[in-house]
């Protein structure tokens, strides 16, 4: 079975064709946060950057609604938190 990050990734490359895509496991700043929420440790905080074409013709929310969409299974399997800079190329 592959790590969280690596399921983000190759879903955010399904879905959205990145020219550009960062994933950082944040978790280890948010020591003891999910453990307290019942979540099991690691994991559980990630921070996203994505430069996409497809998401051109999107606002700012759609853009985080499309993301949150495409990650649905992962916040479902215990992901808590993630941060989003979304943007389409220049």
């Amino acid at each position: 079975m592959t790590d969280r990050g690596e399921r983000i990734r190759a879903l955010l490359e399904a879905a959205f064709a990145p020219q550009r895509l960062e994933i950082e496991d944040q978790s280890g700043r948010h020591a003891n946060h999910g453990e307290r929420m019942g979540l099991k440790p690691g994991e559980t905080h990630y921070a996203v950057t994505m430069v996409a074409e497809s998401l051109r013709p999107l606002s700012r929310v759609e853009r985080s609604r499309a993301v949150h969409e495409a990650l649905k299974a992962e916040f479902e399997g215990g992901m808590h938190a993630l941060s989003l800079s979304l943007s389409a190329p220049e």
